[in-house]
């Protein structure tokens, strides 16, 4: 079981399984909406993840068509970024998870929008674009 929660701890949840995939998103819209170089985030099933406290708190961003990025009304801490086209995945901020996550990320995505200020210093692997197939 992990667990999980915002800067202000209004919003706690959990998630009854392992995490998917993780990597650093270098998207302009991760790193306008983290304030960072980079958003780090992995896969869980929707089915698996519980809100256990704050759900009120939540609100919900649609920052592309199909794309909504979900964070603490209260302190701002992002939470999830989902697709409305797989609903059955809920991408989680590993920033927002209470110890170990269990997975590290495996590799650079949207590297071609990356911040002119970053250099990307591990061997990890760099897509210029989205997820790569797989």
């Amino acid at each position: 079981m992990l667990s999980g929660s915002c800067l202000c701890g209004g919003v706690r949840f959990e998630i009854d399984g392992k995490l998917g995939p993780a990597s650093h998103c270098h998207c302009t819209m991760c790193r306008k909406a983290h304030g960072a170089a980079f958003g780090t985030y992995a896969a869980a099933r929707a089915s698996e993840l519980k809100v256990v406290a704050g759900a009120d708190l939540i609100v919900r961003y649609v920052s592309s068509p199909g794309i909504v990025r979900a964070f603490c009304s209260r302190c701002g801490s992002r939470l999830q970024w989902l697709r409305e086209s797989k609903p059955e995945v809920i991408d989680i901020a590993l920033g927002a998870i209470d110890g170990d996550p269990g997975v590290r990320p495996s590799f650079h995505i949207h590297v071609a929008s990356r911040a002119p200020w970053h250099d990307i210093s591990d061997a990890l692997p760099q897509h210029a674009a989205g997820v790569p197939p797989g």
